[in-house]
């Protein structure tokens, strides 16, 4: 919901209407239900809850994720949207951006969309100029004053002292303010529910609509802050303003606010490996893929939370790895890990107790990602630690054998039943061939940070097409045994590539053996639906057995993710890589009365012998990282590395 002129406000009560409904009501005894709180940083907890039936205020179907953030906690800091660079009050104010790309520019740990902004152009560049409405206040700059028409305003000084103004016009004193943001009008004040005020006023605001809305307990101690997911009919259908208040109270709120909401309203959280994770359904991103570009954000920074698993590393090699962390006591060591953040594989457990834990991770795919967490177990109780992500290393040689810039062949024609992947095919009748990352977009331009960009697509209307097919020629030399082709670019929103007429990797599709058609849908998309984060993925088994000597085709469809999908990016960079063999190289050092051992290269543990040929034993503890610092010195002793 942007910023548009809706309605003159109203103090007075609408009291025949709401009565009859309320008592109507009041024979319901059905209550919404409420999830626990869960840290998820220190002094930042998480809930959900959902409503399915009429009780009380509650009306709508609905699901909602709140955070409560301790204002005690001396490590929370609040953050809203800073001024523009080349700052114009009233008229360039903000960076527009999503609210996942807020929270990863600023690296905040949880961020919501606040107030309203203009202009209500949803899906803009990151970075376009914006402004906000009402009072807004970053960092202890004023960004953009306070108004008449938006004058609920959430006010936090230095010490993190919050207060909630439900009627900040007149303007109120803004001295020792550090972060403001205003909303709309407020939905809970003294702990009364005024948000059923506004229920006969009509008008979009006032019905059914996703909402995010602010509280404060009334000790001043905890902000709430909620959203509320709607215009999904079966999953949520969106809140009034009176169960938005209702919300606030279950949470512990005092006094409440509204603020933008509609297809704004996006809760987002740092993962575990540092990306942005939306904690509810936008019903922008349900509609069109992508998360809204909004002018109003409130991010807050907050420690992670220390428990018993603390220090986790990881320390990759090539297929490899060994993870290393500690206990607060004596515990058992186990990995879980894998190739996506399911995990599902498991190393065997370790049962001997210790603080300090080493697990080597070893059949390990060469220049792969992966997931993992670590496990250990003390006292009838399971610890894990947050999942995290390594990759591993690859030694390669390699030949980049088509580049972002080089050229493509397009059509957007239905090719089911046409064999246009193939070596062979006569492509000479499609479109092109176009240079650089190709996109369509209803926006009228590729967002720029996607670089090179290249030509223009056609589009089908109002929107671009739901598939589009491409195709470029490669040369290969000796392929063979160890041959595999390194993908990089940018692809929104899902894509299947095909090589020599071979299908090879599917990117955001549905899995083999579901049929992929003209008229497929993308089963994801890529960075809160923008083609900012560029897609690498590595295919090696297939490449070996279709890639060939001289000249080769790769053919690549790429899918929108519904059919109103605003925006399509296509851009790859493909190396041809062969394994090399890379040997670890052991060294011994000494002076000063020391001896140390270190080496090249990771995922070995060091072994020692009193002879040359053995027999050999690792060294206590193991020793997994170099380099190692010989204790003993006065004796002789052989060195040698195993996997």
């Amino acid at each position: 919901m942007s910023l548009i002129p809706m309605f003159r406000r109203f103090s007075r009560f609408f009291r025949s209407g709401s009565c009859l409904l309320l008592l109507a009501m009041a024979r319901v005894h059905a209550a919404p239900e409420l999830g626990q709180w869960v840290p998820l940083f220190q002094g930042i907890d998480h809930v959900s809850g959902t409503n399915s039936t009429r009780s009380g205020d509650f009306e709508n179907l609905m699901v909602i994720n709140a955070l409560r953030i301790d204002l005690r906690d001396p490590d929370i800091r609040f953050l809203s949207s800073p001024r523009i660079s080349n700052y114009v009050a009233n008229v360039r104010e903000t960076a527009g951006r999503t609210v996942s790309q807020f929270l990863r520019t600023n690296q905040v740990q949880v961020a919501v969309n606040a107030g309203f902004f203009n202009p209500g152009t949803y899906y803009l560049p990151e970075g376009t100029p914006m402004t906000a409405a009402g009072l807004l206040i970053s960092q202890g700059e004023l960004v953009s004053p306070a108004s008449a028409s938006y004058f609920a305003s959430l006010l936090i000084d230095q010490n993190n002292q919050a207060r909630i103004v439900p009627t900040n016009w007149p303007a109120v004193s803004t001295d020792g303010v550090w972060t403001a943001v205003s909303g709309d009008y407020p939905v809970l004040v003294g702990g009364v529910n005024v948000g059923r005020n506004y229920r006969n006023l009509g008008g979009f605001v006032h019905d059914n609509q996703p909402r995010t809305a602010i509280g404060l307990s009334e000790d001043r101690r905890d902000l709430f802050l909620l959203v509320i997911d709607g215009r999904q009919p079966g999953y949520s259908n969106g809140a009034y303003d009176s169960e938005t208040a209702a919300w606030l109270q279950l949470l512990g709120a005092h006094d409440g606010i509204n603020m933008d909401g509609g297809g704004s309203t996006t809760m987002v959280v740092e993962g575990s490996t540092g990306n942005p994770v939306r904690l509810n359904r936008s019903s922008a991103v349900a509609d069109s893929g992508k998360e809204r570009t909004v002018g109003s954000h409130l991010g807050v920074f907050a420690k992670p939370v220390t428990g018993f698993i603390n220090e986790v590393v990881a320390l990759p090699d090539d297929d490899v790895a060994t993870i290393t962390w500690t206990t607060r006591a004596p515990a058992t060591t186990q990995v879980e890990y894998g190739l996506t953040s399911d995990l599902g594989l498991t190393t065997p457990t370790e049962a001997a107790a210790t603080t300090n834990h080493a697990i080597r991770l070893t059949g390990l795919i060469p220049g792969t990602g992966y997931y993992f967490r670590a496990v250990s177990e003390a006292g009838g109780t399971t610890y894990t630690s947050t999942i995290r992500f390594f990759a591993t290393t690859n030694y390669l040689s390699t030949n980049l054998v088509i580049a972002l810039t080089d050229s493509w062949k397009y059509s957007f024609a239905n090719l089911d039943g046409v064999a246009w992947t193939e070596l062979d095919f006569d492509d000479s009748n499609w479109s092109g061939p176009g240079a650089g990352v190709l996109w369509a977009d209803t926006r009228g331009s590729l967002n720029p940070e996607i670089q090179p960009e290249g030509d223009p697509l056609p589009g089908n209307g109002e929107f671009p097409y739901f598939t589009y097919y491409f195709r470029t020629h490669f040369q290969s030399v000796n392929p063979g045994p160890g041959s595999q082709l390194q993908f990089f670019g940018f692809i929104d929103d899902g894509a299947v590539v095909y090589l020599n007429g071979h299908e090879i990797y599917r990117l955001r599709m549905e899995d083999p053996p579901a049929v992929v058609s003209n008229e497929s849908l993308a089963a994801g998309y890529p960075c809160d639906g923008d083609a900012i984060c560029p897609d690498e993925f590595v295919v090696a088994d297939s490449v070996a057995e279709h890639l060939r000597e001289g000249d080769n085709v790769l053919a690549v469809e790429v899918h929108n993710y519904n059919a109103r999908s605003p925006d399509i990016t296509f851009g790859l960079a493909v190396t041809d890589a062969r394994t090399v063999t890379v040997p670890a190289v052991l060294a011994i050092s000494g002076g000063d009365g020391t001896t140390s051992v270190s080496w090249t290269r990771g995922g070995f543990v060091l072994q020692w012998s009193e002879g040359a040929q053995g027999p050999w034993t690792d060294v206590p503890g193991p020793v997994l990282a170099s380099p190692f610092t010989v204790s003993d010195a006065g004796s002789t002793r052989y060195y040698r590395l195993r996997k």
